[in-house]
């Protein structure tokens, strides 16, 4: 199953740490989200927005379990097109907590996701999108 993670799970290691080894691993983004962080990161509707990530094949078992948590089981399946870095447009799955859901603020989550997608290579604007948030 291929899924688009734009927050924390975009980071490998934390998976591993997890117990789980996805067999594809792209940067890219999808066009008409903007990224919104509170107590967790999501992506909402935007026109004209831009959101990066991760496109990581997983078996749906895996999925499943690390949406099954706690602090996710209330994101919901979305299907996105994903424009690779290479140029290359593939679907994938994002999981996305509803608009009405979002709330609260995390520095620490946004600081630890700022690592990761500085380590990404994300654009500085994107990173900048971070910092504020």
């Amino acid at each position: 199953m291929r899924v688009f993670f734009y927050g924390l799970f975009m980071d490998k290691d934390l998976l591993f740490n997890k117990g789980i080894e996805p067999s594809q691993n792209e940067p890219g983004f999808v066009d008409g989200y903007e990224l919104r962080i509170g107590e967790r990161a999501t992506l909402v509707r935007s026109a004209g927005g831009r959101a990066y990530g991760v496109v990581m094949e997983l078996d749906s078992a895996d999925v499943g379990a690390l949406y099954a948590e706690d602090s996710v089981s209330d994101y919901v399946p979305e299907a996105v097109t994903v424009e690779l870095i290479d140029g290359e447009s593939i679907e994938a799955t994002c999981y996305n907590l509803p608009a009405e859901k979002v709330a609260g603020a995390n520095r620490d989550y946004a600081q630890a996701l700022l690592k990761v997608a500085t380590g990404l290579g994300f654009p500085e604007t994107y990173l900048d999108q971070i910092r504020n948030a």
